[in-house]
């Protein structure tokens, strides 16, 4: 064990300075891995039984017990189902009111489920970018060393040919195994973008059907009223004056 770490520590001293930038990525990734699979996985745990759950309370007519289940259930699905059956519990709501409060809502939680993924494919770019950098300096230092020594000797370049390899492949190591995270991650966020759009389309079938039955009030707004124009009255009045068999009166000069 002492072995083994000694030499990581000899790799790291001899990769160079590019290793602390390469560790300091790493060290981040990795934070955001623990954090971001910890969110991931509760928000993904129950979001099936939530989802049926409150959709038979709720059809019941318990609407108070369905969004206390839905309140005391945490992730997104659960969100949305909360935001449209507060609404659906006023029994009387504005149209449209419901359909903004839901994508309100998926657009709020969605933010949050997308969180830290930036960090992820920044260090995922990045980290390759760093190796090579660590690969042109040590190739630097190779070429250096053979035109202080005015030949090519393998002890001389070995330096620096080292210090290439060993950034190179301190970069691979930490951008493979993040994309794979990001790629998983981005697949679960995928299926709980599923999970709220069945949760809003549950809550908009339940807000129609509560409207057949009388039980819910959508207050639809009635289109105001476009005057008519000078040239549409003009119309209206030689319209007017048609159906009654006389000429029409004469409007302003001009007209």
């Amino acid at each position: 064990m002492g072995g083994s770490q000694y030499q990581l520590l000899t790799l790291f001293g001899d990769g160079g300075w590019m290793m602390y930038p390469l560790v300091l990525c790493s060290l981040i990734a990795l934070g955001v891995i623990f954090a971001k699979g910890w969110t991931l996985l509760v928000a993904r745990r129950h979001a099936k039984k939530v989802l049926t759950a409150v959709e038979e309370e709720a059809r019941a007519g318990r609407l108070d017990e369905a969004i206390r289940i839905a309140s005391e259930t945490p992730g997104p699905a659960a969100a949305v189902l909360l935001a449209g059956l507060r609404r659906i519990r006023a029994r009387k709501v504005e149209e449209g009111e419901i359909e903004r409060a839901l994508s309100t809502t998926g657009s709020i939680e969605l933010a949050f489920l997308e969180r830290g993924l930036v960090v992820l494919a920044t260090v995922a770019n990045v980290a390759p970018l760093m190796g090579f950098l660590g690969t042109v300096a040590g190739m630097i230092l190779a070429f250096a060393a053979i035109e202080t020594a005015g030949e090519v000797d393998p002890a001389l370049v070995a330096g620096g040919i080292k210090v290439a390899l060993l950034t190179t492949a301190a970069g691979l190591i930490i951008a493979i195994p993040v994309n794979l995270f990001y790629n998983f991650f981005v697949n679960r966020i995928d299926r709980l973008i599923l999970d709220m759009e069945e949760g809003t389309q549950k809550v908009l079938n339940l807000a129609w059907d509560m409207e057949k039955e009388g039980k819910l009030t959508i207050l639809r707004k009635e289109l105001p009223r476009r005057s008519l124009s000078p040239v549409g009255s003009r119309a209206s009045r030689v319209v007017q004056a048609g159906m009654q068999g006389g000429a029409p009166s004469p409007g302003p000069a001009g007209e």
